[in-house]
């Protein structure tokens, strides 16, 4: 059965009755010390019946369980249970199979967080946990997680998350590509993933509109002592009408894409953006449509679909898109 919140009470109640030598406990005493439990807990709980109870038993029980060793005392039709060691708790003994497993896939999905802000505990922690219960696969991982160990920038992220959390201005020595480096005081908001990459969202001074900074283009950082302005952004909704990170002033537009029919499976799987429409389809092509603000990301990805996917309208945006694949020609010329 799932160990959930609420089982896990029941088992810890359960468990304080079969190691209670001043009192007898039969199954309606323990129903009550069950339910009792569980309202504690939550008061408007219904409690669970005997079923349950009986249930909850079985799988203390067994080897999946805890793998308790009860003595079940009968008198006249009454039955009273107790461990056969008053000592014992399943508080005092190693994980059971169960535990051991919900461990294991805990850790798979806890390596994703390695180098990430606020989680450095997880380094000291899967190696005690792998040493202690033995919990480390000897097969190759389940899961792989796509992300770059080595991208710079990311020792900045601690320092960014701590800020964004308190409140702190930042002072920011930042290099765009072929320019100098740059120092600006800034109030971070947001930091995001795009593409493997991470972008830090804030208030620069300069500017009226949100700044993003690439952390693998800044150089140093630190925190300084200046009033933080505050933001009542949702960043749930800011990046709702854009692909990526970039987003420019103006309304969301129409772009209607024809898509190869070889390509479009990939394409439904994995929308382009959560407001993908299919509107026609044809034997060799699929036509959909995207209502977004067209961005220098959502450029890029349509280009990396090569010839596979045509962009219809608008007319703007298609030359734009036409004029990057002729430059591209021409490096082949």
């Amino acid at each position: 059965m799932p160990n959930t919140k609420n089982a896990i009470i029941r088992y810890q109640a359960l468990d304080k009755c079969f190691s209670n030598p001043g009192r007898r406990f039969d199954i309606p005493t323990l129903l009550e010390a069950c339910n009792q439990a569980l309202i504690a807990y939550d008061p408007n709980s219904d409690g669970i019946k005997r079923r349950q109870l009986y249930e909850d038993i079985r799988f203390m029980e067994s080897s999946q369980g805890y793998g308790i060793d009860l003595i079940k005392i009968k008198e006249g039709r009454r039955v009273f249970y107790r461990y056969q060691n008053s000592s014992y708790s399943i508080n005092n003994q190693p994980i059971n199979q169960l535990e051991a497993e919900q461990l294991k896939s805990a850790m798979m999905v806890l390596t994703r967080f390695r180098g990430m802000p606020q989680f450095e505990w997880i380094n000291e922690l899967l190696p005690k946990l792998d040493q202690s219960f033995g919990l480390r696969s000897a097969n190759n991982e389940i899961m792989s997680f796509e992300s770059n160990p080595y991208l710079k920038g990311l020792e900045h992220l601690s320092t960014i998350f701590s800020a964004i959390n308190y409140k702190q201005v930042l002072e920011i020595e930042y290099q765009p590509f072929e320019k100098p480096v740059q120092k600006v005081h800034f109030c971070p908001y947001h930091l995001k993933q795009y593409n493997s990459r991470w972008f830090l969202l804030g208030r620069n001074p300069q500017y009226e509109t949100l700044s993003n900074y690439p952390l693998d283009r800044i150089k140093s950082i630190k925190e300084i002592d200046l009033p933080y302005v505050e933001t009542d952004i949702d960043f749930s909704e800011y990046f709702e009408d854009v692909v990526g990170v970039t987003l420019h002033e103006g309304l969301p537009e129409l772009i209607k894409l024809k898509v190869a029919k070889k390509l479009w499976p990939y394409i439904e799987t994995k929308p382009l953006h959560g407001s993908q429409k299919k509107k026609l389809e044809k034997e060799t092509y699929v036509i959909l449509t995207l209502e977004v603000i067209p961005n220098f990301e959502l450029e890029k990805l349509i280009l990396s679909f090569g010839d596979e996917m045509e962009v219809l309208s608008p007319n703007q945006f298609r030359d734009k898109i036409k004029f990057r694949l002729q430059k591209n020609v021409s490096y082949y010329d």
